[in-house]
């Protein structure tokens, strides 16, 4: 226990997911692709991020503490992100799943978690444009931080997804100084690898381009025919249709019962 501790208030040497890293045209972000990885995520829907990634948090902390079938205690990585499907609008809640890597050498089998909201999540091959920032993050700090991302990626002219993003966090409460924090937007893929699909903005007929909600069908699902689950998705009723965070639950929904079943 002391040991998980340690490692969750202290971010140096512990383990991180591995990337390539390229030249960006700024020097105000980084580009990263993240190579094909498994984390075990939750997800909390809310208004406010800060609240709801602390509870997917103790979600996790719980799992790598023991709260797993087999016992087993799981090493602290780093860096704790939050994939964030934002809400439609002021009334409606946003989606926060919360992840922690899965150590290396628990990636080919991790232990199963006892928690129902608690999940395992396979990440294929994806881009990301990096922003990083210090100090004591919070709700405020991020979006300001995401601004600044959004506004130097258009300042170079990039394509990029603007939502759903991420943010990921490096240390903990404890550390008061060389805090580590970041955004993390979406590469846009070209559209020979991304066919467009329903967006839940019209129920039954309307279909637009959203590479974002394809990406997630791809990592959370893994099915081999997705089309079932896109036919699926457009007779979904949801409360904040455009933000398609209902649509994205139902994927998560599938893919805890695709872990059960095996």
């Amino acid at each position: 226990m002391l040991k998980a501790l340690g490692q969750a208030f202290f971010s140096t040497g512990l383990q991180s997911p591995k990337f390539t890293a390229e030249e960006a045209k700024g020097q105000d972000y980084e580009i990263r692709t993240y190579h094909p990885t498994r984390w075990m995520s939750t997800t909390v829907s809310g208004m406010q991020g800060d609240e709801c990634t602390s509870t997917g948090f103790r979600r996790l902390f719980r799992y790598i503490q023991g709260n797993n079938k087999t016992k087993t205690k799981v090493e602290m990585t780093a860096p704790v992100t939050c994939h964030v499907v934002p809400g439609a609008g002021p009334a409606c809640e946003s989606q926060f799943t919360v992840s922690f890597y899965i150590p290396d050498e628990l990636q080919e089998n991790p232990p199963e978690p006892t928690d129902p909201d608690v999940f395992l999540e396979d990440r294929k091959e994806f881009t990301a444009y990096v922003r990083t920032y210090g100090g004591f993050s919070n709700d405020n700090l991020k979006r300001e931080e995401l601004l600044k991302l959004l506004e130097s990626l258009k300042r170079d002219g990039v394509e990029f997804v603007d939502k759903p993003y991420y943010t990921a966090g490096y240390d903990s409460p404890f550390k008061l100084t060389n805090r580590r924090n970041e955004v993390w937007v979406l590469k846009k893929q070209s559209s020979s690898k991304v066919a467009p699909i329903n967006n839940l903005t019209n129920a039954q007929t309307n279909i637009e381009k959203d590479e974002s909600v394809i990406y997630h069908l791809d990592a959370l699902i893994d099915f081999d025919d997705k089309t079932k689950y896109l036919e699926d998705a457009a007779v979904i009723g949801t409360t904040c249709p455009a933000s398609g965070a209902n649509w994205i639950k139902k994927c998560l929904d599938l893919k805890k019962k695709k872990i059960k079943s095996t």
